[in-house]
């Protein structure tokens, strides 16, 4: 299933897992051999089930004139590029790791953080924030501030 994570400022970053990757390289494949033998400039082809949630976010956005920005990460991040990611500083990151709620590892001296753990970090904290706001509004009801 595909990941979506809404950031503060409006943006959705869409993570993939192995199952889509998998099944866009065979669509990948499959364009490259047919688009070779089509001259009529259409391309048909059966998207797999693994791809229509993410192939509907994208053209979803296209339909409603959106800007789009696609971009790839590596498995695995260093602490300057996860906290970007994050949307911290890395000193903050490195609390967090020191207090064991981001799981790392260390190549040699450096301490690499996998994608996938951020990715999962940023969704568990954005749903911190969501529930946390959600009480505000509760409280905000019940005392009609």
């Amino acid at each position: 299933m595909t990941t979506t994570l809404r950031a503060a400022d409006g943006r959705a970053e869409i993570a993939t897992n192995s199952a889509e990757r998998s099944a866009a390289e065979t669509v990948v494949a499959a364009l490259v051999n047919q688009k070779a033998a089509e001259s009529a400039g259409q391309i048909t082809f059966t998207v797999p089930a693994e791809l229509e949630s993410l192939v509907t976010i994208i053209l979803t956005s296209v339909a409603k004139g959106e800007r789009i920005t696609v971009g790839s990460l590596p498995d695995t991040l260093t602490t300057s590029v996860a906290a970007d990611q994050l949307g911290v500083s890395r000193p903050t990151l490195m609390k967090w790791v020191a207090s064991g709620e981001l799981s790392s590892h260390k190549v040699g001296t450096h301490t690499r953080i996998r994608t996938e753990d951020v990715i999962a970090f940023r969704r568990a904290r954005l749903e911190r924030q969501s529930r946390a706001l959600d009480e505000l509004r509760a409280l905000d009801e019940q005392w009609g501030l």
